[in-house]
């Protein structure tokens, strides 16, 4: 008997963090959206699948090391990590204010990340046979120069044809774009391979440039995807299935937000967590809300292990 268990493999950036505490001191960290959605993952996987993150890191900075340290850590595979010689992770730093809303400022014009896809063969490549599941954003796609974003795009439609799925989180930083139209295109070429499609609402608008919400959820609704889940902030989660029915999910009160940093990137997690264990779609967003409650309580991205939510998939 085939016992062997799903691979899911996140791929992105994982950059330093540099966070405000106070005026003159910053603490540091380590962030990125799908490395956020990968620790989660993997601290619900359970035994039911295994997590690894696919990126590029320096091969002799500290800060390199300490980040496959911290991903080993929480049980996620590196083997996927490729080490760059001479190059180094990126770098942001985060502000928050009193309502929990967050401000960055980037140094990622030369992160490793970038280059993933330099080399004639990277680690997705060549280990595409083991992936069940790949998971990427729209920050995934907008770090990459047009020829790596046309390998990936290459490995998709493969793993789709060998069984695999393709998850896509609509995340998108418009400085990352040299345009919008750009971004567009982009998207629309990951959804129209993406068999679930994870989509905050005011991204989405934001890259369509639709200003009215009801007609950005005709749009998300309509995506070609078998799947789509549509984050709505504080509203109500949309998900619509692939016989075209909709289904509102309320999202889970908190007494006070903290900070909002890797909100979506948690409901994500959760979300995809739930389904890998066999969850309908409306249960999934349940979950993926309440981890996402949890999360937006805490400062940083990643919450300590005792704060996640207890009995999440039961």
């Amino acid at each position: 008997m085939n016992t062997r268990k799903q691979k899911l493999v996140a791929f992105g950036e994982c950059m330093v963090e540099l966070r405000r505490v106070e005026e003159g001191l910053m603490r540091q960290a380590f962030g990125g959206d799908t490395l956020n959605t990968a620790v989660y993952l993997a601290r619900l996987a359970g035994g039911a699948f295994d997590v690894a993150y696919a990126s590029a890191l320096g091969d002799s900075d500290s800060f390199s090391d300490a980040m496959l340290a911290s991903w080993a850590a929480e049980g996620i595979d590196t083997g996927f990590v490729e080490r760059r010689a001479g190059e180094l992770p990126g770098l942001y730093t985060i502000e928050v204010d009193a309502s929990g809303e967050r401000r960055f400022a980037y140094w990622r014009q030369h992160s490793a990340a970038r280059n993933y896809f330099a080399s004639d063969a990277s680690p997705l490549e060549r280990r595409a046979a083991e992936i069940d599941l790949l998971y990427l954003s729209g920050i995934s796609l907008a770090i990459l120069p047009q020829a790596g974003r046309d390998r990936l795009f290459a490995l998709i439609d493969w793993l789709r044809a060998k069984g695999a799925r393709f998850v896509f989180d609509n995340n998108y930083r418009p400085r990352l774009w040299s345009s919008a139209d750009e971004a567009r295109q982009t998207y629309a070429a990951a959804y129209a391979r993406a068999d679930i499609a994870l989509v905050t609402l005011s991204d989405e608008m934001e890259v369509q440039s639709i200003a009215d919400e009801a007609q950005a959820i005709e749009f998300a609704c309509a995506l070609p995807c078998r799947e789509v889940v549509i984050k709505r902030g504080a509203s109500p989660t949309l998900v619509r299935a692939i016989d075209g029915s909709r289904t509102e999910v309320a999202t889970e009160p908190v007494p006070t937000v903290v900070d909002t940093t890797a909100a979506g990137d948690s409901f994500g997690a959760g979300y995809l967590a739930a389904r890998l264990h066999g969850l309908g779609a409306a249960q999934a967003a349940a979950v993926g809300n309440r981890l996402a409650a949890a999360v937006i309580q805490c400062p940083g991205a990643i919450i300590p292990r005792e704060r996640m939510p207890a009995a999440l998939l039961a």
